[in-house]
């Protein structure tokens, strides 16, 4: 769920808010700002009970992973939902939506490229004029006038999900501490939309990167469902069942592109 538009609250307030937890929260960026969206949304309703509807899904790595799956678990009851919670706290749910706008509409050169790679020229048009409409009319992207007025959907693309509509295989399954569940097509997918990011080109010193990646990342979480909770609660190998997720979630991408929270 995203807010689509924030014109109840005056956008300097957002401002402030967003330069404020920046700074609270940097030091949980690192843990924050890679996680996927598998914990963040379920976008496409499947059931995830554990090997329902499975394919073969390559995890030699398998003894290794779930040591790694161990860790990060930890790590997101015990540092990032603890941290969201907080930041939940400290601000309303209309600013975070705000500040979930504006970080949208900064990396839209990210979804931009990948609409073109995937030869999806409708929805690179709408990702231009999404731009152009909520810079302008949205205050910087603060707002979201083209979802909310003119029917604008923000379309979903990534760079692991452009090598797999080119028929690239996934390879094998890793889950990466902190970084959570990938695989071989989906890592290298990441590192080409990291370093396609516009705000990696803005000048930004080390700290102020971290403060805007994890800020970023937790409001994300604090305004999204938690996927991750469910999926972890009603299954008998939470390992199993958060691999097959990701493995359907992925798969769901590839073949049906769309956008953003409703494909």
């Amino acid at each position: 769920m995203r807010i689509r538009s924030c014109s109840a609250i005056p956008v300097l307030l957002c401002l402030w808010g967003f330069l404020l937890v920046s700074s609270l929260f940097a030091p949980a960026a690192v843990a924050a700002a890679a996680t996927p969206d598998l914990l963040l949304e379920d976008e496409y309703g499947y059931d995830y009970a554990d090997g329902q509807g499975a394919d073969e899904i390559a995890d030699p790595l398998e003894p290794w992973n779930r040591v790694v799956f161990v860790f990060n678990d930890k790590l997101y009851f015990w540092v990032l939902k603890p941290v969201k919670n907080v930041y939940a706290e400290a601000l309303p749910y209309d600013i975070r939506g705000c500040i979930g706008n504006f970080v949208n509409n900064l990396a839209s050169p990210i979804v931009l490229v990948n609409t073109l790679l995937q030869g999806r020229f409708s929805d690179a048009w709408t990702v231009v004029s999404r731009f152009g409409i909520n810079t302008v009319l949205g205050v910087y992207g603060f707002g979201d006038p083209a979802a909310s007025e003119f029917a604008m959907p923000p379309p979903a693309a990534d760079f692991g999900q452009t090598l797999g509509r080119y028929g690239a295989g996934a390879g094998i399954y890793f889950y990466w501490p902190v970084f959570g569940p990938s695989n071989v097509r989906d890592t290298v997918g990441r590192v080409a939309d990291y370093a396609a990011n516009p705000v990696n080109y803005l000048g930004l010193n080390s700290d102020e990167a971290l403060g805007y990646s994890g800020t970023a990342f937790i409001n994300r979480m604090s305004i999204a469902p938690d996927v991750y909770e469910e999926t972890i609660k009603y299954s008998l190998d939470p390992y199993v069942a958060i691999r097959q997720a990701y493995h359907e979630y992925r798969n769901a991408r590839i073949q049906r592109g769309g956008t953003e929270g409703n494909e």
